[in-house]
């Protein structure tokens, strides 16, 4: 009886509440003391360029980056301006150069709120692009990988893509002609196998029509070809031959770093485009597009968060670069890059100059890199399980 009744308690005790994934990725995410140290400055970065935004902005903004003090220049850091050879306007908000001045008699701290805003938006959108090319094109070439594109597939292409470049060169007649015939072709090529169906099809229609390569093969030569090229260099060349903008150079580092991303999906996919759930909504008669964003990209999304957040970093690290060799974004803008740039002339006048952007750069790249480790150990599944 006694057993019984001990047998109807064990039954009757309450479980262990069961733990979300967030939870579990949480768990694992504090117990890397340098994780939460990079995710406390991250937070810490993010609240300083959205003040600095603010603080830098408008007519009249409280800290003028852009205010020159020829009397006031290369003071360093902590000096009180001096008040009698300054206009009131010229007085800065908080009565001192607190990251001292640079050789214009601009304050280095203004000009750092302002730089931290353009270094995080360059660091986000780049990545954003990078992302969202590298889903795409890793997605296709996962899931859709062994499909064949055909001859006559190619030759259109070919046709459209010149008569593109013909219209961007001026030759407006001849582009359109060429355009025109590309889409009287595909217009030809579909009504003529609904034609044709059934009977016995002309040699050179089924030699068009024969597959000639694999989306996976062009997708993943592509991705060779592109890593090729060394990154940084291919950017400069591109950015020198385009209009200087900030926009520009997001663009340019966002189009020229997606590989990574593109060989993460492409793999994720690869492994569960053969899993039991993916086939059991294919015999349901789920659409493609559905199997994709429902059941595939969750499940692959883990490496590319952790790709990701380490790419903002080498993001913020190549505009950075871009701004110290006179390529990234113009002025007025002010970034740490060009700060560091500026600095660089007066390394021994005035060291504050080149220290202060360039240990900003390092804390926030490190912080970046630090985030991105933790990320990917609380993504282990195998460190999940173990927990």
């Amino acid at each position: 009886m006694d057993t019984m009744t001990d047998a109807q308690h064990i039954l009757e005790a309450p479980s262990a509440p069961r733990q979300t994934r967030l939870q579990q990725l949480w768990g694992l995410f504090r117990e890397n003391r340098l994780a939460i140290l990079g995710l406390i400055i991250f937070l810490f970065f993010l609240v300083f360029a959205v003040i600095g935004v603010i603080l830098t902005s408008g007519q009249e903004p409280v800290f003028n980056p852009a205010m020159i003090r020829l009397q006031e220049k290369l003071l360093p850091p902590l000096t009180r301006p001096d008040i009698h050879t300054l206009q009131p306007d010229e007085i800065p908000a908080l009565s001192v150069y607190l990251f001292g001045t640079d050789d214009l008699g601009r304050d280095v701290f203004a000009r750092m709120l302002q730089g931290a805003w353009v270094s995080l938006t360059v660091g986000f959108v780049a990545v954003g692009i990078s992302v969202l090319v590298g889903i795409f094109m890793g997605g296709i070439a996962g899931y859709f990988g062994q499909a064949m594109i055909r001859f006559d597939q190619i030759m259109v292409s070919c046709i459209m893509l010149g008569g593109a470049v013909l219209l961007a060169l001026g030759e407006t007649r001849t582009g359109i002609g060429i355009l025109v015939a590309g889409h009287a072709y595909i217009f030809f090529s579909i009504f003529s196998k609904r034609l044709l169906s059934g009977r016995n099809l002309p040699r050179w229609f089924i030699l068009l029509h024969r597959g000639a390569i694999s989306i996976d093969t062009i997708i993943m030569r592509t991705v060779d070809i592109m890593l090729c090229f060394p990154t940084f260099f291919l950017i400069l060349t591109v950015v020198a031959l385009l209009p200087a903008s900030m926009y520009n150079i997001m663009i340019v580092i966002g189009l020229t770093s997606w590989m990574g991303t593109t060989r993460f999906v492409r793999a994720e996919f690869l492994s569960l485009r053969e899993q039991d759930f993916v086939t059991a909504a294919k015999a349901l008669g789920v659409g493609n597009l559905r199997i994709i964003f429902r059941h595939m990209m969750p499940n692959a999304i883990g490496p590319v968060l952790v790709s990701s957040t380490i790419g903002i970093a080498t993001a913020i690290l190549t505009e950075a670069g871009l701004s110290f060799l006179g390529f990234g974004v113009p002025p007025p803008h002010a970034t740490w890059g060009n700060i560091l740039s500026d600095g660089k002339r007066f390394i021994f006048d005035a060291p504050w100059l080149t220290f202060i952007p360039g240990i900003a750069i390092l804390i926030v790249v490190l912080c970046f890199n630090l985030f991105g480790e933790g990320l990917r150990d609380a993504l282990n599944p195998k460190l999940r399980e173990r927990g």
